[in-house]
């Protein structure tokens, strides 16, 4: 094997591992090693052969389950602070003007993104912009799509001030089964449209309120991508 291989096959490793969110590359090993050790005791205590080749590709199938659920796959963005990209892959769910109680405290156009357990669940920056305020809500666990997950589940809360002076506020919702929601956003701090937000583990919601002028580009029942779809232009 010459050097040049040697480099590619490095490469392609280091590939697999971006691949992979930071959120969930401590889980995947713990459970790679929980899964070895499983399978190994089994193996030595010589149990039924098709039981144990059935736990062998059940061990699999959760391991590929996993790795699959915690993917972060690389998507390029041409940065514009006038257009604003999906925060989050899904469904959209909700495109309505809404009274905007938290910071804003006037009417704003509600976006919202419902992320099934299937879908990517890294949240991306939208446009760039400084943090101006956040917020850690505690709260319930309705399901995401439920009118008030908004307001009574657990969410974090913030708003994003353009180079232009626009203000938008997201909101990362937990769900039914959502139990942790992690955000990079720190008040006062800058963000990089395109960049990590955070990431909600196992299915959850975001939601992004926006000017009343802004031209929304997305309907409900579309499916978004996040740092691909725009859903609307801002400037």
């Amino acid at each position: 094997m010459n050097l040049e291989t040697l480099k590619e096959n490095y490469k392609k490793l280091k590939r697999i591992k971006l691949y992979i969110h930071p959120e969930g590359r401590k889980l995947i090993k713990n459970l790679l090693i929980y899964l070895i050790i499983i399978n190994g005791i089994l193996y030595f205590l010589s149990i039924n052969e098709i039981v144990y080749t059935l736990i062998n590709i059940s061990s699999i199938i959760i391991f590929a389950l996993v790795i699959y659920f915690f993917r972060n796959p690389y998507r390029e963005v041409f940065q514009d602070e006038n257009i604003l990209y999906a925060p989050a892959d899904g469904k959209v769910v909700v495109v309505e003007q809404t009274a905007e109680n938290e910071y804003f405290m006037e009417s704003k156009i509600q976006i919202s993104i419902f992320m099934s357990p299937l879908d990517v669940h890294v949240n991306r920056v939208p446009v760039s912009g400084q943090v101006i305020y956040f917020k850690y809500h505690p709260g319930d666990y309705l399901v995401a799509w439920h009118p008030k997950s908004s307001i009574n589940n657990e969410r974090t809360s913030l708003v994003l001030q353009t180079a232009n002076g626009i203000k938008i506020l997201l909101r990362q919702i937990a769900g039914a089964v959502a139990r942790r929601i992690v955000c990079y956003a720190k008040e006062g701090s800058p963000m990089i449209q395109g960049d990590d937000l955070g990431f909600i583990k196992f299915g959850s919601r975001v939601d992004i309120l926006l000017p009343l002028n802004s031209e929304i580009k997305v309907n409900i029942g579309d499916r978004v991508w996040g740092n691909r779809t725009v859903i609307a232009k801002i400037g």
